[in-house]
């Protein structure tokens, strides 16, 4: 209609919006985060025009938790609705965005819960106390991302049980076999930090297969910087990359991480046990604002689609 009619679409919707919609802005999200999640969730046409909006407001600070927002909202009503107080949703309940690492959740345990930190801390090491499958070191990757009820009586170890189940609750469902448990979170914790739209995630699983079937590294920079103990981020630098003594850089070493680097949800877990059918082996997001990724098969095929890349970038200069 606007190819006929000649007028220009905007990157921005009007109006207060319509449907109901939660979102959570999780302890260090920055501006761009914030963008981010509002698209994903449908508030916000685009991040770009809520980011620029940002920037123009300096002064506006985002404090961490959950907001009852709307759908297809203006970039100025979703910004004024999350200054507003009377729109945080005060549920006493913990809530575990899915791609949540293990050091954000025992902080919301600390900060929701009342939990001491040192309690939470313990808790989170004695990981052998919630019936893991043998051999498994670390409770990150199996804290199914949920929203949790806050129990004044519970311990630490009961809140760790209950994602712990839930997960082999989700586990189950997804038809994963117990024996396999442990690889599928690996992989799951994987995709959910390196895909972006809900529909790439099957993709994104089977680039990663079809590298470890052809003998490839798998080169995932969210797995780098996991190791140097960053978490917020996925992007990494040279010196990050060529860094072998990071057990998770895959830059260096072969095969899946030595164990999960986030909490996946259902939409990774189910990409892992039902990948796309395709023989890409590489992939790059070209449109930060709309998160189309182009899947590649060959190398040339892929610098031509980073190309693709730093021409939006450059076209885009608020994103550098």
């Amino acid at each position: 209609m606007s190819a006929i009619s000649g007028a220009q679409e905007t990157d921005d919707y009007t109006g207060d919006g319509t449907a109901k919609v939660t979102i959570t802005i999780k302890d260090g999200d920055i501006g761009e985060d914030v963008a981010a999640t509002l698209q994903r969730s449908g508030v916000v046409k685009t991040s770009k025009a809520f980011y620029q909006l940002l920037l123009a407001s300096p002064q506006v600070q985002f404090q961490p938790g959950s907001y009852a927002l709307k759908k297809k909202m203006s970039s100025k009503a979703a910004l004024s609705a999350l200054q507003d107080k009377a729109n945080r949703v005060e549920d006493p309940s913990l809530v575990i965005p899915e791609g949540t690492a293990l050091q954000d959740i025992e902080a919301g345990m600390v900060s929701k819960a009342g939990l001491s930190k040192a309690e939470v801390e313990a808790a989170a090491k004695d990981v052998s106390a919630y019936g893991l499958p043998s051999g498994v070191t670390t409770l990150e990757g199996w804290l199914f991302p949920a929203t949790y009820p806050i129990k004044t009586d519970w311990t630490a170890k009961q809140y760790f049980q209950s994602m712990v189940d839930t997960m082999k609750q989700r586990l189950e469902k997804a038809g994963v076999a117990e024996a396999d448990q442990e690889r599928v979170v690996v992989f799951a914790s994987l995709v959910q930090k390196e895909a972006g739209l809900a529909a790439d995630y099957p993709k994104v699983a089977r680039v990663f297969q079809n590298r470890l079937d052809d003998g490839m590294l798998l080169q995932s920079d969210a797995t780098v910087a996991y190791g140097t103990g960053n978490t917020h981020r996925v992007t990494t630098t040279d010196a990050e990359r060529a860094d072998a003594s990071n057990p998770y850089n895959t830059y260096q070493h072969e095969g899946l991480p030595p164990a999960p680097i986030s909490n996946p949800g259902d939409l990774a877990i189910n990409a892992v046990t039902n990948m796309a059918t395709g023989s890409w082996h590489y992939f790059v997001t070209v449109n930060l604002d709309t998160g189309e990724t182009v899947f590649s098969d060959t190398l040339a095929q892929h610098e031509q689609a980073v190309q693709q890349f730093q021409a939006w970038l450059r076209a885009h200069p608020e994103y550098q």
